[in-house]
């Protein structure tokens, strides 16, 4: 309430009966008591005026009020003053001098309430106040010092279930000792110890409501003017449906987060069980079709049809989901024009009860259904399929029985929202099962499937893909067979991952197949080798290689090595790829030291090839980078680990593998792996025979008749003939268009392997003789005799080679 001013002539104009006005002469004594000071302070002017302003005073005036007055200037300050009924009153005022007809000083002195703590009321005010109270659309209780309940709305007692009559004076934990109210009573104390107030969330079913609901309660502390805590306000919302729109805002994020993070069809639908379970549904079944679990693209649905379905995932609140009637893993089948097949159909999802009609014919369709509905409860039901980029995928069962709310329309949605995130991440993993499984066929086609069967060495090998087999990769290896029981052998790396990486490995394996069966020398098959790798690069444009990648990406690395078992010496290069490791019998193991040679695809360096002479029983170990590289340690300590695990290696070959790869990996590699281990044979004496021939026509009789012998000898009657017939056409082809020496050798191997070699370097070819010719027909008759035959040119000149299959040897002497 603010004043007017006062004339000069001492008296007050235009003053409304309220405002708060009083005149107090120079001595301190009341001179006018307006009827405003009366409403406020309770006096009647007769009772005040003539009296000292100082019996009005609650406090002592300020220091400030108190050196104005004294110097007569105009002062302001907050002042308590006294009720007539004793209570006190803060009163902000200001005091103006002004003089008397008489020239007397007089003080007006004007102000504003900002406190109270009187008894008086406002009758219309507290009532007003205490219907507002009362009619609050929230509970609100009022309690005491001693937290017993004061006062309380109409809505807190339908909450409490209690009349306030029946509640006034208890505590709260009097009124109910239950949970929460054992939490709620602790809060209140706290405020009423601390003065501050306090907020509280929580969540459960209200008093007498099975009902899940959600609450934000606030206790406040109520003071008087002097701070001092007098009770509380208890004041409760209902937050329930903020409450549930977070719990599906929580799920959706989760879902978001958590589903998709592999690309594996069923690690996917048990990431959206799994959510799908934390804080939403009960129970959850995924079901996949079977095309999609292996993944193909889904064909059609028709109402008209079944659909054959795996249960890929399923989830439940319960341990063990003893609400399922179908094991996770099992393929079963939607009968025809049920409920499930409509759904998949449609592609919408919808929100049913166990009794609504086409539900019911589902569960009673199945007894062992019907008896889990009902042990459980089941009262409310979701399907909704699985749906991406226009493709039905499956269906996803929710499920609540001991969740007591039903799903409603926004959990139908946010159902929708997480199976559509969750069916985009399906199909991407379906995609990917299905080109990786193409990926891996081809790769699979390109490498040996078993080590070959070879009388020279006992093979054993290990590939391992890149990390979790997620991609392929361009790492092979191969063991070939070459003429005179010889056995080449090759590990390659190409640059790079995946089906681009593959293919080239596949390019690269085949070319070394058709270079080791014309028997290039090792140093001489990397050069066709590196010329071919130089050919792929410029013949791939951005389109296969990949915009972004420049020409050159087309490189490999490459181990090539042919052991002869009837020399025991190995020839050996490599095209900047690891060095081979050798064992010999006695256990001592060392790294061989070829020449590096450039990585296959540089072009214009040579490589060099260098032979070595093996012990019989010898170890050697070829494998890829990805053995002995890794980010996190030098490649010398791969090699180190790689010469600890085969310095005692294991009698068998396959367990010795896994030895080394136990030593020398130290977790999940980073690059593809590729092993192979060869323990050499030698060919003893018995089974290999060479004869020096001149080169005299008649030489060939000779030779065809100790040729003969030998091979009765070795208990091959059988192929005699066909071994002095051979023998015949090459030492005649040799004698007559050959230069010396001539050499004539019998391998008795896995085949009956006859070889003459001579000076020339000249190539054998067949070709078609005419009637009358009197020659022409030697090579013919070898081609057609023997099982495969061919030539190689040697240090001095070439080899022709015929191999024919031994005859049944159960007769035959060792």
């Amino acid at each position: 309430m603010n004043s007017r001013d006062v004339t000069s002539g001492g008296t007050v104009q235009g003053r409304t009966p309220e405002d708060l006005a009083v005149v107090v002469d120079a001595g301190g004594a009341v001179r006018m008591w307006s009827a405003g000071a009366r409403q406020l302070l309770g006096y009647e002017a007769a009772e005040v005026v003539g009296r000292t302003a100082a019996d009005l005073l609650a406090d002592e005036l300020p220091g400030s009020v108190r050196h104005h007055l004294a110097d007569g200037h105009r002062w302001a300050g907050e002042v308590a003053l006294r009720h007539r009924d004793g209570g006190r009153v803060v009163v902000r005022l200001r005091g103006t001098p002004l003089l008397d007809a008489g020239r007397h000083r007089l003080w007006l002195v004007t102000g504003d309430v900002l406190a109270s703590t009187t008894g008086r009321t406002d009758p219309e005010r507290a009532a007003l106040w205490d219907l507002t109270l009362a009619q609050l659309p929230m509970p609100v209780a009022v309690y005491n010092r001693e937290a017993r309940l004061v006062a309380a709305n109409e809505i807190m007692t339908r909450l409490m279930r209690r009349s306030e009559e029946e509640m006034r004076g208890l505590t709260l934990w009097e009124i109910e000792p239950s949970p929460p109210f054992d939490e709620y009573d602790r809060l209140q104390r706290q405020v009423l110890r601390t003065g501050r107030m306090v907020f509280h969330e929580g969540h459960g079913p209200a008093w007498g409501d099975v009902r899940e609901r959600a609450w934000s309660v606030f206790v406040s502390p109520l003071k008087d003017d002097t701070g001092t805590v007098q009770g509380l306000s208890a004041a409760l919302f209902d937050t329930t449906e903020q409450y549930w729109a977070r719990r599906r805002l929580a799920v959706l994020n989760e879902a978001g987060l958590r589903i998709g993070s592999t690309l594996d069809v069923t690690r996917t639908a048990e990431e959206l069980a799994e959510v799908a379970v934390a804080g939403f549904a009960d129970f959850v079944t995924v079901d996949l079709l079977a095309s999609v679990v292996r993944g193909d693209e889904p064909e059609p649905i028709r109402l008209d049809e079944p659909v054959i379905v795996r249960r890929t995932a399923q989830r439940s609140v319960l341990e063990g989901c003893p609400e399922s009637v179908v094991p996770s893993g099992e393929t079963m089948v939607y009968p025809v024009d049920t409920l499930p097949v409509r759904a998949l159909l449609t592609g919408r999802g919808a929100r049913r009860k166990p009794e609504d009609p086409e539900v019911r014919e589902w569960i009673m369709s199945s007894p062992a259904r019907a008896e889990t509905v009902a042990k459980y409860m089941i009262h409310s039901v979701m399907m909704v399929p699985l749906r991406a980029r226009g493709v039905t995928l499956g269906l996803v069962h929710f499920l609540r029985h001991r969740t007591v709310e039903s799903f409603d329309d926004d959990d139908l949605l946010l159902a929708e929202e997480m199976v559509a995130r969750a069916a985009v991440s399906v199909d991407n993993a379906r995609r990917y099962t299905r080109e990786r499984r193409t990926a891996l066929a081809l790769q699979r086609s390109l490498l040996p499937e078993r080590p070959p069967g070879l009388v020279a060495m006992e093979i054993a090998y290990r590939y391992l893909p890149a990390g979790s087999g997620a991609d392929v990769g361009g790492d092979w290896f191969d063991a070939i067979p070459l003429s005179g029981a010889r056995v080449a052998l090759v590990v390659g790396d190409v640059v790079g991952h995946g089906i681009h990486a593959s293919a080239t490995m596949g390019r690269l394996r085949t070319a070394v197949r058709t270079l080791a069966d014309v028997d290039l020398a090792p140093d001489e098959l990397l050069t066709q080798l590196d010329d071919l790798v130089i050919r792929l690069d410029r013949e791939e444009g951005p389109e296969v290689r990949g915009r972004d990648e420049a020409s050159g990406q087309v490189g490999a690395t490459c181990l090539y090595a042919v052991y002869d078992p009837v020399s025991r010496r190995c020839a050996m290069a490599r095209a900047g790829h690891p060095p081979p490791a050798l064992v010999t019998p006695d256990g001592s193991v060392r790294f061989l030291d070829l020449p590096a040679g450039p990585p296959l695809g540089l072009g214009g360096l040579p490589f060099e090839a260098t032979e070595v002479e093996l012990e019989e029983g010898s170890l050697l170990a070829l494998y890829t980078d990805g053995l002995v590289e890794a980010a996190d340690r030098d490649i010398e300590v791969g090699l180190t680990l790689l010469r600890q695990a085969l310095s005692s290696p294991a009698e068998p070959l396959e367990e010795t593998c896994e030895q080394v790869l136990r030593t020398v990996l130290a977790g999940r590699a980073a690059d593809d792996i590729v092993l192979m281990l060869a323990r050499t044979s030698a060919l003893d004496a018995g089974r290999v025979h060479t004869w020096q021939l001149p080169q005299d026509p008649a030489t060939v009789a000779g030779a065809r008749r100790m040729a003969g012998e030998q091979v009765a000898s070795w208990g091959l009657t059988e192929a005699v003939f066909t071994t002095e017939l051979i023998v015949s056409e090459l030492v005649t082809n040799a004698v007559r268009y050959g230069d010396a020496p001539i050499e004539l050798r019998l391998i008795r191997d896995a085949t009956l392997i006859c070889e003459v070699s001579d000076g020339s370097g000249t190539a054998p070819h067949l070709r078609r003789a005419r009637v009358f010719d009197e020659g022409g027909r030697g090579l013919l008759l070898v081609a057609q005799v023997a099982e495969r035959w061919g030539s190689r040119q040697t240090p001095t000149g070439k080899t022709i080679w015929a191999e024919q299959p031994l005859p049944d040897q159960t007769s035959a002497r060792p």
